[in-house]
């Protein structure tokens, strides 16, 4: 394989020298002619050249021309059948239609090519391991990009998000709103862009809100150990009603999580419809939830320390201090 390589060089190289030669003696040839005035045999020279190329040319322009006619009508009509294909199946969003549709593009477009190309004799085997060397060069150049790529490839065919979920990832909430091949255009709730790379996307925690339809949002408040947990339910649960933007299937419901230091622990669970809701229902519920346990005398209390005095007489004038200590109080005893 290495000598039929080695003698393909040889040949062109001698064609090229042939060739070399050859122009070399027709310039220096035209070149007289014009010196001496010899316009008329210059210009014939000229109308000969022409006729003898194109009479050498003509079936190989011809034959390429029927070759790229039919080729590209053979991919317009195939285009336009994965196109339908692609936009009938719901299973493929709108990314991944544009995704597909360009690779078929682009790889229809360099078969059409080479094909032509091979109609004029060129060898196109020779020119495809060329491409190769110099795409391996490019690929080792452009490795972080290849990998984003990649991962942008994964992210539509995997769909672990999709264009206005709400997200979580980096520590950071946001909304997709857009995903490229390379990266992923994240809008936080400041208002701001956060482009990641599409390796990160895929390669680190990333939690989404939006997947499953229906999202629960937890609203934690305590009450003082002297009041009744059901009381607190109650009063709580009285807020949710009415509220279209909560989900009908999934109720509100009030728990006791723990027994904390100085409170009761509980949480309000809410389960939204839309949950774009996320951070302004939360946001909002924690106001209600406070101002509906003021409004019905409930205690809501916090962590303090409360200081005891054994003997009073340390009050007194030259009176000794007896032992003190200080305990924490749980709010209501």
């Amino acid at each position: 394989m290495a000598d039929s390589a080695r003698q393909d060089v040889e040949a062109i190289a001698d064609s090229l020298a042939d060739g070399t030669s050859t122009l070399a003696e027709g310039l220096q040839a035209s070149t007289d002619k014009a010196l001496q005035g010899r316009w008329s045999e210059l210009f014939q020279d000229a109308l000969d050249a022409t006729a003898a190329a194109s009479s050498s040319m003509m079936p190989k322009l011809l034959s390429a021309l029927v070759v790229l006619l039919l080729f590209y009508a053979l991919y317009r009509l195939l285009a336009m059948i994965l196109r339908r294909v692609l936009h009938r199946s719901h299973r493929v969003d709108d990314s991944l239609q544009n995704l597909t549709m360009r690779t078929f593009q682009m790889a229809a477009f360099a078969f059409i090519g080479i094909t032509v190309l091979g109609q004029f004799g060129i060898n196109v085997t020779a020119l495809l391991a060329g491409l190769s060397i110099a795409g391996l060069a490019v690929g080792l150049a452009a490795k972080d990009t290849l990998e984003n790529f990649i991962a942008g490839i994964t992210i539509f065919v995997d769909k672990p998000f999709r264009i206005g979920d709400s997200i979580e990832v980096a520590e950071t909430y946001g909304f997709v709103v857009q995903i490229s091949m390379r990266s992923t255009r994240i809008r936080t709730l400041n208002n701001e862009i956060m482009v990641m790379p599409n390796v990160m996307m895929i390669n680190q925690k990333l939690i989404n809100h939006t997947m499953l339809g229906t999202l629960r949002v937890d609203v934690p408040f305590g009450i003082a150990y002297k009041e009744y947990p059901q009381q607190a339910r109650e009063v709580v649960l009285k807020i949710t009603g009415g509220d279209e933007r909560l989900s009908t299937e999934f109720p509100p419901r009030v728990m006791v999580t723990q027994l904390g230091n100085s409170s009761v622990d509980m949480v309000l669970f809410l389960y939204l419809r839309d949950p774009a809701l996320e951070v302004p229902i939360r946001m909002e519920y924690v106001e209600k939830v406070r101002e509906a346990l003021r409004e019905a005398g409930i205690e809501i209390p916090f962590p303090h320390l409360q200081l005891f005095m054994d003997e009073a007489k340390a009050f007194a004038p030259g009176g000794v201090p007896g032992p003190t200590k200080a305990l924490p109080e749980r709010s209501g005893q």
